[in-house]
Formats: C-alpha cells, sequence, structure tokens
C-alpha cells in the first residue's frame, strides 16, 4: 500500500511540475514586447534602418510578440525628449533611438530601460564618453553609420584631383554633435592631400538656402557628412549645386541620390537589421546591453548618381554602381 501511495504522490507530483513548466513557457510564448521607436526626421536611410529593425524583431519573435511604438521628431531636439520620456513613463521593454538627437534623449530620460541606438556616427561623442573601448558602459549600445572617412577623403581626390578643384566647402548642420566630429576628421584628410578646405554650418532648415549658396559660390567641390538636417533638405541643395555646377561627394546614399555625385555607401536596412538581432539579444536572452561593442557595417560600395553625373559631365570609375531611383 506505502509503495502504491508513494508511486501516485510521485506521479502528481511530477504531473504538478509539468504543468508548472507548461505554465513557464506559455507565459513566454505569449510575451508582447513594447517597443518605443524615436526617429529624428523621415528621410531615405533612416527609414530604411526602421524598417530593418522592425524586420528582424518580426522575424524573430512573431508579428504577434512585438508591438512598435513609433514616433517621428521632425527634426526637433526638444520633440525627441518629450518622446524619450514619454517611452519611459510607458514602461517600454526597449527604446531604438534612430539617430543622435533621439539617442541621447533616451539616455537622459532612462537609465534602467535598454537603448539601443542606430545611423549614429559616434556613440562617445554623442554620449559624451571618455576612455572608449567599443561597448558604453551603460544601457546603451547598437550600430554606426560610420564609413571610414579617410576613404571618403580618398573618391574626392580619385574624382576631383586638388589640382583642378583645390576649394572644398563641407556643409553641415551645427545641432548635430556626429556632424562636426566628421567634418574635422575629413578636413584633416583633405587638408593632408593638399586642398584647401572651409565648413560651411547651418542651424536648421531655415538657413540651408542661404549657407549653401554662398559655400556653392566659395566652392569647387563640396562635401556633406552623414547630416540628418541636410538628407531632408536635398531638394533645397540640388537646385543650389547643380545649376551653379558644383558637384558634391556625400557620406551617405540617400543624401546623394538627392543632390550628389557619389558616395562611399553602406546598407541603412542591414544597419538597422543588425540592431534587431542586437535587441532580440536583449529581450529575450537578456544580453546585457552595457557590455555589448557597437556594431558598424560590414560592407561599403562606391555608388554614383547617374543623372547629376551626365549633366556635369563627370566621368565616374568602373568600380561605381549607380544609385537605383
Amino acid at each position: 500500500m506505502k509503495k502504491r501511495l508513494l508511486k501516485v504522490t510521485a506521479a502528481v507530483c511530477a504531473m504538478l511540475l509539468g504543468l508548472t513548466a507548461c505554465g513557464k513557457s506559455n507565459d513566454s510564448a505569449d510575451k508582447v514586447y513594447k517597443i518605443g521607436i524615436c526617429q529624428i526626421v523621415q528621410h531615405d536611410a533612416l527609414d530604411a534602418a526602421t524598417q530593418g529593425f522592425k524586420d528582424a524583431l518580426i522575424k524573430k519573435l512573431g508579428e504577434d510578440h512585438v508591438k512598435f511604438d513609433y514616433q517621428d521628431a521632425s527634426g526637433d531636439s526638444a520633440t525627441c525628449a518629450t518622446i524619450a520620456n514619454g517611452f519611459a513613463s510607458a514602461n517600454v521593454d526597449l527604446i531604438l533611438a534612430n539617430a543622435t538627437a533621439p539617442l541621447q534623449a533616451a539616455a537622459a530620460a532612462t537609465t534602467e530601460i535598454p537603448i539601443l541606438g542606430t545611423s549614429i556616427t559616434d556613440y562617445a561623442v554623442a554620449l559624451e564618453l571618455k576612455d572608449w573601448s567599443g561597448a558604453t558602459g551603460i544601457n546603451v549600445s547598437g550600430t554606426s553609420d560610420l564609413a571610414p572617412l579617410e576613404e571618403q577623403a580618398a573618391m574626392i581626390q580619385e574624382l576631383f584631383p586638388a589640382d583642378k578643384f583645390a576649394k572644398v566647402g563641407i556643409l553641415y548642420c551645427t545641432a548635430e554633435p556626429n556632424s562636426l566630429y566628421q567634418v574635422e576628421v575629413v578636413t584633416k584628410e583633405l587638408e593632408k592631400l593638399g586642398y584647401t578646405v572651409t565648413p560651411y554650418a547651418f542651424t536648421d532648415t531655415n538657413d540651408v538656402s542661404s549657407v549653401c549658396t554662398t559655400a556653392a559660390n566659395a566652392s569647387d567641390v563640396m562635401y556633406i557628412p552623414t547630416d540628418n538636417t541636410a538628407a531632408s533638405n536635398t531638394g533645397i541643395i540640388d537646385q543650389i549645386c547643380r545649376p551653379a555646377k558644383v558637384p558634391i561627394v556625400t557620406g551617405e546614399e540617400g543624401i546623394c541620390a538627392g543632390c550628389g555625385v557619389a558616395t562611399l555607401s553602406i546598407s541603412y536596412y542591414e544597419l538597422g537589421y543588425t540592431t534587431g538581432e542586437m535587441a532580440y539579444e536583449v529581450l529575450v536572452n537578456h544580453a546585457d546591453v552595457s557590455k555589448m561593442e557597437v556594431k558598424y557595417a560590414p560592407n561599403t560600395t562606391k555608388k554614383y548618381n547617374k543623372e547629376i553625373c551626365d549633366e556635369l559631365g563627370i566621368k565616374i570609375p568602373d568600380d561605381y554602381v549607380a544609385i537605383e531611383k
């Protein structure tokens, strides 16, 4: 009798343990992750990064297990702060900060919620971090869109040699610290190659036209880094520089498609997708975001804008790929 009772008790315990395990599994399977997405402004590159991020998480989690709260800051840093604070109050599971201003706002809003950035040029500059080692040490990681700046300077030399195009004007927005970082690095590289380099800074969309006009009148060739304000105003820039026959080399493909002649391009979609994979590791596998090293685009491609090159009579080497529009 005692043996039978022990067997029954063991069976009941095993069944209860199984139900408990099943309950945990079901809880995990039913989890819906809340993701807050703050994007500084809408343009092709940032849109592609956001889409790549979403696609990666949907693929890994399933569409029913992730909910995105996407908000566009319309280029305004104060709006980024409002959005980030809203995400913190809502206690979302993770924040995606697409561009520098959203990253800074998110980092100021919470030290607890994991934050992943994308389309960030330099995390140490954006977050004012010292002793940079590849990981932030705080609740922030992500991906960088920094293409090799030395190679971008070399691209200008390849297409527009200094003996014929001596004066390079660099157009950028003062509100974007990562743009200033790129300007400083590219300026040094171009000066090594024999160019005279002049920066032309605008503060926001309102003075893009006047600053760009000044730059076009004084430059043989222009360079625009991965600058989000410039990216959202390529139509204005093109209307000024193309009639003036001043070619523009750009830091990314979206700007090049709008007003440039050539760029050393990365895939923003792939960058966002990688960020989504990192998010999965944080959400599901509980990876420590503070120890995750920032990742960079694995590949770069020389690309050109055929329409503008043809109009300006610029001959492009065979190893460049035409931008698809």
